[in-house]
């Protein structure tokens, strides 16, 4: 019992290390989508991307809106999307879409 007893706990311990963000939790979620906001341009003909990750107990990245519109050279954003990847808290992928000109 005391084996048991000792993997779920660590279980429990290791699951909130990677967990992924979105509009709906689920303990497996692989290429959800979902809006973040919307800007003042005209049009979205420009697209840049930025991510974050994690493993376990080790999660690193920039998925911020910034990086996102440094890397698609875009100075005024038209919206924002992200995805989403969890599998059992295991591993997590967060990536921020921005659109813009």
């Amino acid at each position: 019992m005391k084996p048991l007893v000792l993997t779920v706990s660590c279980a429990v311990l290791f699951a909130g290390c990677a967990l992924g963000n979105g509009p709906v939790f689920a303990p497996v979620t692989i290429n959800m989508k979902g809006p973040v906001s919307a800007g003042p341009a005209a049009t979205g003909s420009k697209v840049g991307r930025s991510e974050a990750w994690g493993i376990l107990v080790f999660a690193t990245g920039d998925a911020s809106i910034s990086a996102a519109a440094t890397n698609g050279g875009i100075n005024r954003i038209h919206h924002v999307d992200h995805e989403t990847m969890n599998i059992l808290g295991i591993y997590a992928k967060y990536v921020t879409i921005v659109y813009g000109e």
